[in-house]
């Protein structure tokens, strides 16, 4: 009988040729176990999803008791499942007032979709403009807004009409005029290896979109939900758009996306034509039960007083020559070595020693550091002790 990694390997379609190819058999709280009972502390979090750490008993009792009622029972939006409203209501009261309609999605590329096509229909106008190095997902509209021409070379033809400016450069805001449907941005730039906006940045376009009449959107997809230490990281930057998407760290474990606006704009889906955008499984009942439990969690819990004393924590911990630097914001962090070989032998030597990290999409020059926003003091010297001993060995 084969094992599970072989199936793994025979049945499972790839996504590079050298996967990191741990089999994981239960995880709790910030570690991740392997069937041989060998742990390892993670410091991915499942790229910024697992914020309140794996296996919380609050999320696991919310799934357990709304899988007792019911599970999926509808296209979403036609029928009233109270797991999507009282999710939707906790969600709005959060955000700033402008956003307060919720239209949810199955995952971060679906969301981004959803918002492109209300931007465009909302304002007639079809232009959009996005940022290099920017990664918004891997659909054709989300790979067409994705700012790195490698990773989209292979795939066009793309979506028209979307152009990319520099992130951080003011001078290049003039490009958004009132042919300009929409601005696409993270406001802290997540696979470009951890790039925070500078200079009041931010301010600046927002400003520029209200010349305009263009909608500004922000990819919280994975800033949200308290991986900056502040609960969405337009708090943190008082900046408030006209749509903001979520996924990862929305859904508590679970798979869930969503992108919110203004009620006005969002009835633009409603006609001409009717269902104008319409989903099978976003705002799954499971998945909102987990949201709402796991948003809960991060509030009541102040996890973003954690997130902050443990982002500092880690920057003054990690103190070696050969880091470059270490940048960030909260728990989304990045270290930066001089060069790829640097950055492998790292990870690799930490995953032999017990710690879980890896590099970023765009940015192969640093290693992520984001774990779950639970990580306590013990555990983050013991991931900078296995950090800084794999440094010394290069």
């Amino acid at each position: 009988m084969l094992s599970t990694r072989q199936l793994f390997f025979r049945h499972l379609a790839p996504t590079s040729y050298k996967p990191v190819a741990l089999e994981i058999d239960q995880a709790k709280g910030c570690w991740l176990y392997s069937p041989s009972k060998n742990k390892y502390l993670d410091l991915i979090s499942g790229i910024s999803v697992s914020n309140i750490g794996h296996n919380n008993t609050e999320v696991i009792e919310a799934v357990k008791m709304q899988a007792e009622r019911h599970m999926h029972l509808m296209v979403y939006g036609e029928l009233i499942q109270a797991p999507q409203v009282l999710l939707a209501d906790t969600l709005c009261n959060l955000l700033p007032g402008n956003l307060n309609s919720v239209y949810y999605t199955g995952s971060g590329s679906e969301s981004v979709e959803g918002a492109l096509k209300l931007a465009r229909r909302h304002t007639g106008r079809h232009e959009i403009i996005a940022f290099r190095n920017a990664y918004h997902g891997s659909t054709m509209g989300a790979l067409t807004v994705t700012g790195n021409e490698e990773y989209k070379r292979a795939f066009r033809p793309l979506v028209p009409s979307v152009t990319h400016l520099d992130f951080n450069c003011p001078d290049s805001l003039d490009m958004i005029t009132n042919k300009t449907a929409c601005v696409i941005v993270e406001p802290v730039q997540g696979e470009a290896g951890i790039i925070l906006p500078v200079n009041n940045f931010l301010d600046k376009l927002r400003e520029r979109c209200n010349e305009n009449g263009t909608l500004l959107i922000f990819d919280e997809i994975q800033t949200g939900f308290g991986r900056t230490g502040q609960l969405f990281a337009l708090e943190k930057y008082n900046v408030a758009p006209d749509i903001v998407l979520f996924a990862k760290g929305f859904g508590g474990g679970m798979p869930l996306g969503a992108f919110v606006s203004s009620k006005d704009i969002m009835k633009s889906f409603c006609s001409k034509p009717d269902l104008g955008h319409i989903t099978t499984f976003g705002g799954h009942p499971v998945s909102c039960a987990a949201a709402l439990a796991s948003l809960n969690y991060i509030v009541n819990n102040d996890l973003c007083v954690n997130v902050l004393q443990a982002g500092t924590l880690f920057k003054e911990m990690l103190n070696h020559d050969r880091i470059l630097e270490v940048r960030g914001d909260g728990l989304l962090l990045a270290i930066e070595f001089e060069n790829e070989n640097q950055v492998k032998k790292v990870v690799d030597k930490c995953i032999l020693n017990g710690v879980l990290t890896d590099w970023f999409l765009f940015n192969d020059r640093s290693i992520r550091v984001c774990p779950p926003l639970i990580i306590s003091r013990q555990e983050i010297e013991f991931a900078c002790s296995v950090l800084l001993d794999a440094i010394d060995d290069l």
